[in-house]
Formats: C-alpha cells, sequence, structure tokens
C-alpha cells in the first residue's frame, strides 16, 4: 500500500520563551537598573504544498509534529531566540480540519502554497519591561504563552479539471492513458487501478488535468468496495467523463450501469450529482458496441447527455469528446476549493473578574479577564497605556472599584501590577 488519502496527526506550536528578572551589573556600579530581556516567540505550525508529493503515506509512520520553543530572555536586554517553524509538507489538494472544532484551517490547492495554522506563543517580557517612574526596580518578569496539542484531520482530495469515472473494468485508465502521458496499471481484471492516477491531455493547443477515478460499485456512497476512499476525489473535478461499456461483455446493461453510478453520487453528495458529464461509450471496436450503441443514445439523450462512441483499444472517436471537453471547462467554474477558518489558539481567559481586598488594604483585581489585559499591555508604550485605561472602564473594572469604595489614592493591584486609584 503506498498510497494514503486521509490520516490524523498532533501539531503543537511552540511556546513562547519566559521574560527574564534581571539586574544590571558592572564594577562600581551597586545598583544597576533592570536588565531582563524578552523571551523568544515559539515557532508556527506551517503546512506546504508540495507538487513532488502524491499521497499522505509519510504521517502512517509519523504522527506528532512539534514547532520548537522559543528561547528564556537573557540578562543585559537579550531577547531569546523564536523558535524554528515545523513546516510540514503535503501533496496538493490536501485539506486541513481541525478535529477540536470542525472548522477546515487550511486547504492546500495551489502548489508551493504556505499556510500558518497556528502561530508560535508570544515570548514574555522581561522586568526591564515593566519598569516605571513609581516602581524602578521590578522584581518580576512576564511568562510566555504556552500552546496546547490539536488533532488535525488531513484528507487528500485530487485536483483535476476532469475525473474519469464509471464501473471497474469498463476501461478508464486506458482511456486515461490514450488520451495523456499517464502509464496507469491496466489488467483484465476488476479494481486494477486503486489510487486515483493524473495526466495533462493537449487538445487543440489547450491542455487540462484528468484524473481516472478507481472503480464505483452499487453501495459505493455507504462504503462499499472502493467507495468512500475515492468518492471524495471526484469532489475537486469540473467536468466527469462517465465511461461506459457499451459492449456489455460482462453481462451487464451499460445504460442501467450509468444510472447506478449517478445514484451513487448523488448519494453521497448531492453536488456530486449535479456535476456536468459527458459519456463516453467505450469498446465500441467490439461487435456488441454496434448493437446496444443506438439504444444507448435515445436512453441517455433523453436525459439531456450526449454520448460519444470511443475505442481506447484503437485510439479512435475521442477527437469530438475532447472538443465537447473544452468547450464545457470554458464555460465551468474554476476547481472548487474550501473557506478557511482562522484557529484560535493560544491561552484560553475565563470571563469576568473579581474584586478583593489585600492583607494590606490594597483593592485586589483577579480573574480571565485581567489576565487578558495584563497580556495586552505593553507598560512601556504610551498607546498601549491609554488602551488599558479605556478597558478598565470598558469591562466595568472602574466601576467595580467605586462600588466597593474606592477612593483617590488608594492602592489598586492587578497580578503583580500596582496604581493609585484616582478620580
Amino acid at each position: 500500500m503506498d498510497f494514503l488519502d486521509k490520516v490524523r496527526i498532533v501539531v503543537k506550536a511552540g511556546n513562547g520563551g519566559d521574560g527574564c528578572a534581571a539586574f544590571h551589573r558592572e564594577k562600581f556600579v551597586m545598583k544597576g537598573g533592570p536588565s531582563g530581556g524578552d523571551g523568544g516567540n515559539g515557532g508556527s505550525v506551517v503546512f506546504y504544498a508540495d507538487p513532488r508529493l502524491n499521497t499522505l503515506l509519510p504521517f502512517r509512520f509519523q504522527r506528532f509534529y512539534r514547532a520548537e520553543n522559543g528561547g528564556k530572555g537573557q540578562i543585559e536586554l537579550k531577547r531569546g531566540k523564536d523558535g524554528e517553524d515545523m513546516v510540514i509538507h503535503v501533496p496538493v489538494g490536501t485539506v486541513v480540519r481541525d478535529l477540536q472544532t470542525g472548522a477546515i484551517v487550511a486547504d492546500m490547492s495551489e502548489p508551493e502554497r504556505k499556510k500558518v495554522v497556528i502561530r508560535g506563543g508570544r515570548g514574555g517580557k522581561g522586568n526591564a519591561r515593566f519598569a516605571t517612574p513609581t516602581k524602578q526596580a521590578p522584581q518580576f518578569a512576564q511568562n510566555g504563552i504556552k500552546m496546547e496539542e490539536r488533532e488535525m484531520e488531513l484528507e487528500l482530495k485530487t485536483i483535476a479539471d476532469v475525473g474519469i469515472i464509471g464501473l471497474p473494468s469498463v476501461g478508464k485508465s486506458s482511456i486515461l492513458s490514450v488520451l495523456t502521458a499517464a502509464r496507469p496499471k491496466i489488467a483484465a481484471y476488476h479494481f486494477t487501478t486503486l489510487t486515483p492516477n493524473l495526466g495533462v491531455a493537449e487538445h487543440k493547443g489547450r491542455s487540462f488535468v484528468m484524473a481516472d477515478i478507481p472503480g464505483l460499485i452499487e453501495g459505493a456512497a455507504e462504503g462499499a468496495g472502493l467507495g468512500h476512499d475515492f468518492l471524495r476525489h471526484i469532489e475537486r473535478t469540473r467536468l466527469l467523463i462517465h465511461v461506459i461499456d457499451a459492449s456489455g461483455m460482462e453481462g451487464r446493461d451499460p445504460v442501467e450501469d450509468f444510472h447506478r453510478i449517478n445514484e451513487e453520487l448523488t448519494k453521497f453528495s448531492p453536488a456530486l450529482g449535479e456535476l456536468t458529464q459527458v459519456v463516453a461509450a467505450n469498446k465500441m471496436d467490439l461487435p456488441e458496441a454496434q448493437e446496444n450503441l443506438e439504444r444507448i443514445r435515445a436512453a441517455l439523450d433523453e436525459e439531456g447527455y450526449t454520448v460519444y462512441p470511443v475505442s481506447a483499444a484503437t485510439g479512435e472517436g475521442f477527437e469530438g469528446m475532447l472538443d465537447a471537453v473544452i468547450r464545457f471547462l470554458d464555460l465551468l467554474p474554476p476547481v472548487l476549493t474550501y473557506p478557511e477558518t482562522e484557529l484560535e489558539t493560544g491561552p484560553r481567559y475565563e470571563k469576568g473578574f473579581t474584586l478583593s481586598r489585600g492583607d494590606d488594604g490594597a483593592y485586589v483585581l483577579s480573574g480571565g479577564e485581567v489576565d487578558k489585559l495584563l497580556d495586552s499591555t505593553d507598560p512601556n508604550n504610551e498607546v498601549s497605556m491609554r488602551r488599558f485605561q479605556q478597558l478598565l472602564i470598558k469591562t466595568g473594572m472602574i466601576a467595580a472599584l467605586r462600588e466597593a469604595g474606592a477612593k483617590e489614592g488608594d492602592t489598586i493591584r492587578l497580578g503583580e501590577w500596582e496604581f493609585d486609584f484616582i478620580e
């Protein structure tokens, strides 16, 4: 088994490095100022659409993918090293789904595309960043943001303009080999093709990608045969070439075969049943096919399908069919892509806050909203501090302090931060 198109992996962005709490030390300088540097940012989880890959098989042997953590801050204001990104190479057409939320976080439908799915944790601030005119020697530093593991599902959906479908042994692979340079395995027994085969066809100066989808059988939508494993590869195609065995050499009715496959497509996804189809009546080199052709045409013409008699064995009859394919591709929308959802990661802050009194009489604000406020504020940045003041009002913290009896000059404490209450 050298083909795999659906796997689950566990990914984790790097933790942010902790900030450093240190003070400047120098000969003849008794009390140096705070000199702790910031921690480095953690590495991100990045997916890369690698055109050299065509299977998810490597993920069977490696399940965990973790980016590098950010380095800790250093003395003398030295910032910690940023962690290396974890770049995960996947085949073009891979859809990445977050299993916790069910959201599609990346559709790697374009070759060489890079998509950052989880950004690394932010590095913590060193104590030098917390020095203020009233607190010139802060003893604390901020920890880096710690990241969680996430389980992702990778699903490969083949990217092709045209999908070739039909029951087993109707000649799909043979037609692909006639129209393109692809050389799929061909033999006179069912399920010769166990993986989607791709090839590039050229006709009248136009080129397009064709995919030979492994044979479907009745019950495919419920998973019978190779159904669920490969129906997903039809979802990306813009147009279907529906191949039927016009000779009926295996005792099957080609018209019934056609309807049976379309029923399976609709069961799996109504959108698949609505895809534009070109019908290729194959094996016209056999006498029985000539006898069946008029009946096939009469039945399918009534349903709006044009039947093109072809023979993969002799290479005849494909000119008219390819003309129709080109006409349809000029009118049909581009290959299907899936809308992406940005994944919310990082610390989870509980809603609300609590107000209490410390042993020293200070008013102490704590809780998720307080933690979020502190993590997002830079005390050395005037704009950030102005936002901090606005959020104290917006979140209701100032109103809660007034209601609790806080007066001008009272000490207010949020985590390691302290300031005077000012009306």
